[in-house]
């Protein structure tokens, strides 16, 4: 396998394996004290669900790029307008909200380019 078709097979799944990590790190807040074992585990769990939907996605995008690739893609524009106006709702700044897509929604956009990216390059060769 040369350099480049290296790169394009296996930059976005470790992007999209690290994004889903990422994504996850939230789920922790629902441990808190004065709960019982059974409420945070559940909590954790719920908190879990939109990982447990990339995953889906990404396992879709490890067998057919192109499909999981556009999947990827419309997640990320398609969130970004919600979770903007959800954050800018909380804390009144642009500057805040389009940081926090930048950290939330874009990365799983360009997992998606990068997953059609390393489709058409395969169709190519």
């Amino acid at each position: 396998m040369k350099r480049k078709e290296y790169f394009l097979y296996w930059s976005p799944r470790v992007l999209g394996i690290l994004a889903i990590l990422f994504i996850s790190m939230f789920a922790l807040d629902a441990f808190e004290p004065g709960l019982t074992i059974w409420q945070q585990l559940g909590g954790f769990l719920m908190h879990l669900i939109p990982s447990f939907v990339l995953l889906l996605v990404l396992l879709i995008a490890w067998k057919r790029e192109m499909l999981g690739g556009i999947i990827f893609l419309v997640l990320g524009l398609g969130l970004s307008p919600i979770v903007f106006t959800l954050n800018y709702n909380m804390n009144h700044s642009v500057l805040i909200s389009l940081g926090i897509i930048a950290l939330i929604t874009l990365p799983f956009a360009i997992v998606g380019i990068l997953f059609i990216w390393s489709a058409r390059y395969q169709r190519r060769q």
